[in-house]
């Protein structure tokens, strides 16, 4: 057992049972004239990270460890996709629709897809969730158990949504969760850093908070 610095304090590291899981590294999200930015967000902000979150990806795959994707996407009949999700705010597009980059968050579609320059390595494996919580619905639970997974780390889009919803979802399993905070990002910085402050508060109520670096480091690659 070795230790990653981390903030409220050194996190545990057990490198036989640990795994990164990058969240919604999506064209929709990241790309210009997706679904993003058809909510008016600056998709620049999360573009910066991919450099960052590419570091990181590369990393767990020197270090022989697995390396969990996420999409956020739904099936093309939206029969996953409740209205209360769907119908929230009045975005110029809304999932589903038609829009420059197929339609928006269906999965098989190019918008659904994992962006070039973070793509799975053939036998990485992707979870398509309908949900922001990546074990929602999914087979990620039965992934980490056979794995023998007991600690994640984080990277992915967005802080405070996807990222911590599936940091408290995996923390209500029993999971160590440790965030890679410059591999992670928001379309508002606030937020991403009030997440973070909600994650680590009160002796690590849901996690961890690191730097690439730090996990690069504890890898020893």
């Amino acid at each position: 057992m070795g230790t990653v610095t981390a903030s409220p304090f050194d996190f545990p590291f057990a490198r036989d049972s640990i795994a990164l899981i990058v969240i919604d590294m999506q064209r929709d999200f990241i790309e210009p004239g997706g679904f993003g930015a058809s909510l008016g967000n600056d998709v620049s902000l999360l573009q910066a990270i991919v450099p960052t979150v590419a570091r990181l990806i590369a990393g767990f795959r020197a270090a022989g460890l697995p390396v969990i994707h996420t999409r956020e996407c739904h099936l093309p009949d939206l029969s996953d996709c409740p209205p209360a999700k769907r119908l929230r705010g009045s975005p110029s597009l809304r999932i589903g629709d038609q829009g420059p980059m197929g339609r928006v968050l269906i999965a098989g579609e190019p918008g659904a897809d994992i962006i070039p320059e973070l793509a799975p390595l053939p036998g990485e494996p992707v979870i398509d969730k309908p949900g922001k919580g990546a074990f929602h619905a999914t087979g990620l639970m039965d992934f980490l158990e056979m794995h023998g997974i007991r600690q994640l780390v984080f990277a992915g889009v967005t802080t405070e949504v996807c990222v911590q919803t599936t940091m408290r979802e995996a923390n209500d399993r029993g999971y160590d969760c440790l965030l890679a905070t410059d591999a992670t990002e928001s379309y508002f910085p606030a937020f991403k850093q009030s997440a973070i402050d909600m994650i680590t508060a009160q002796g690590a109520i849901v996690g961890w908070a690191t730097t690439t670096g730090a996990v690069l480091e504890a890898l020893d690659v």
